[in-house]
């Protein structure tokens, strides 16, 4: 069966033989756009809280049987969903995965320790929580917006620093296998906003790596990196970065777009940010095809004019093509 034939009603019918609970649970044509960053876009066919792997497993399982397509969701940064929305099924993880877990009993300053923390934890929670008890290592995490899973997967960073610096493994559910395994950092393959995880992998934790410190001083680099952003980085309705550096170091992609002036380009009811180039903006009551155009429309300008072919680094759902230099959302 094609992604294209399946209908809500034979996921369902598979669901409710299993787990009645987790059928009651599923809510159609509901809001999936409204849940990301740029708070724009339409909604999904089908959407749905997980509350332990079993049920992850069983929605899996359900979607691959139906062909239907399953994305799972975290905070909703890097992602953009079209104004018709997805015909799709959008996961969430419960509070089973939404926990940080630290002993830093008897530990003086400088001594490393071992932080778990799961998929579904946000990264400023993380940072700031860390910060409130001396565990230095994570604070560049405050300005990452999006979950722990979503930092595995595209190894995020920021402030000289990325995921691949702290973490020692992740707990990995594989949806076509059925399984849970820990995958050690070698086999992630984290490389520059990339990692081997595919479409069918979720993230349910993760260990990372700290040391101790002084909680002041460690709640002041947060603070100082807070205070960076809302100097540097516009608020408001957006993803993030946009574009991956061409070659991280060397050619920065709000560089190029800035070369091209492009600072306040508009389409409608999205423009490029005059505070950072590499944000698009989003107005309130916007449309998300407006800022998938304004996307194209850049990559395409710098592909003109430099010869560099931007990567995004938006998950893209229910448009009709990835020209815009992003990739479809994950699927199974």
């Amino acid at each position: 069966m094609s992604t294209t034939e399946w209908h809500v009603d034979d996921i369902v019918k598979i669901v409710s033989a299993e787990s009645a609970d987790l059928a009651v649970k599923m809510k159609c044509d509901a809001a999936f756009g409204g849940h990301t960053t740029y708070r724009v876009g339409g909604h999904a066919t089908c959407t749905v809280e997980v509350s332990s792997v079993a049920e992850l497993l069983m929605i899996g399982n359900a979607a691959t049987s139906c062909g239907a397509p399953l994305a799972v969701l975290g905070r909703g940064s890097n992602t953009l969903v079209s104004d018709s929305g997805w015909h799709g099924v959008v996961v969430t993880l419960g509070l089973f995965s939404d926990w940080i877990k630290v002993d830093t009993a008897g530990l003086e300053t400088g001594e490393e320790l071992i932080i778990e923390v799961g998929g579904a934890v946000a990264m400023p929670v993380l940072s700031r929580r860390m910060a409130s008890i001396g565990v230095t290592g994570l604070e560049w995490m405050v300005g990452v917006p999006g979950s722990i899973g979503g930092t595995v997967r595209m190894n995020a960073g920021g402030h000289g620093a990325e995921l691949s610096d702290a973490i020692i493994d992740a707990d990995i559910v594989d949806l076509h296998l059925g399984q849970q395994e820990r995958w050690h950092v070698d086999r992630l393959e984290l490389g520059f906003r990339s990692s081997a995880l595919d479409n069918h992998h979720v993230v349910l934790s993760a260990r990372l790596k700290g040391s101790m410190s002084d909680p002041d001083l460690v709640s002041t680099r947060v603070e100082d990196i807070v205070r960076w952003r809302r100097q540097h980085q516009p608020g408001g309705q957006n993803c993030g970065s946009v574009f991956v550096n061409p070659v991280p170091g060397e050619v920065s992609a709000g560089a190029l777009i800035d070369e091209l002036g492009l600072r306040s380009f508009r389409i409608g009811s999205a423009e490029v940010s005059t505070k950072h180039a590499n944000f698009i903006q989003a107005d309130s009551n916007g449309r998300a095809d407006d800022v998938y155009a304004v996307m194209e429309s850049v990559r395409r300008q710098v592909l003109d004019a430099t010869g560099y072919d931007l990567r995004s680094e938006v998950r893209l759902f229910g448009f009709d093509d990835i020209a815009a230099g992003g990739h479809v959302g994950d699927t199974v």
